[in-house]
């Protein structure tokens, strides 16, 4: 089977989060990063999924923003740039500046996240891989099968985030509305297609 993000997706949202979820939502930036889904659980939870198609990928998602947190220490000394002047020959400072000083921090769960999941196909799954992901709190879901018979199997549950906040109902509103409004674009894209086809066969 070829597999893509759309395919997996979409698997997952007939599938796993099928019940007892509020709303699912593809692509979404409202944590203040991209997840490929994001659903929000009856009791106003967010469960970040990330999807993965190849090994590469799974191994670089560490390093992603959404695992680190910058924290500002302090300030690097002065650092002046001198120039000869043209006209005299003499030096002159051009520019001083300041750079930050920086702390990061891995975080074991992304911000705002309850539960944190990678969904990728099993064929590209091997257990060496468990040391490489973001987190050692994030669950791990494996695609095998075809169209027809897709499964969907757990390969390591997902450590909950106590510390996680449950969201107000004005932002599971929100979250709710993106999913519409990305409903619409679907459909607007599946317009145009069907529209470029039968321009095509005149």
């Amino acid at each position: 089977m070829k597999w893509s993000e759309r395919t997996i997706a979409r698997a997952l949202a007939q599938q796993t989060f099928n019940r007892k979820y509020l709303v699912v939502v593809p692509n979404c930036n409202w944590t203040g990063y991209e997840a490929d889904i994001l659903a929000v659980t009856e009791n106003l939870r967010l469960i970040d999924v990330e999807i993965k198609i190849s090994r590469s990928d799974l191994k670089a998602d560490a390093r992603k923003d959404k695992w680190w947190h910058r924290e500002r220490v302090g300030q690097w000394p002065m650092v002046h740039e001198w120039d000869r002047s043209r006209i005299s020959g003499n030096l002159i400072m051009k520019r001083a500046y300041q750079r930050g000083r920086f702390k990061s921090t891995h975080l074991e769960w992304p911000r705002r996240v309850w539960k944190h999941y990678y969904a990728l196909p099993a064929e590209i799954w091997t257990d060496d891989l468990l040391p490489s992901l973001g987190s050692e709190a994030s669950g791990v879901l494996l695609l095998s099968g075809d169209d027809k018979t897709l499964k969907i199997t757990c390969r390591r549950p997902a450590k909950p985030c106590r510390d996680a906040d449950n969201l107000s109902p004005a932002a599971a509103i929100h979250i709710a509305r993106l999913a519409s409004l990305r409903m619409w674009d679907a459909y607007k894209t599946v317009d145009a297609l069907r529209a470029r086809q039968e321009a095509s066969y005149g």
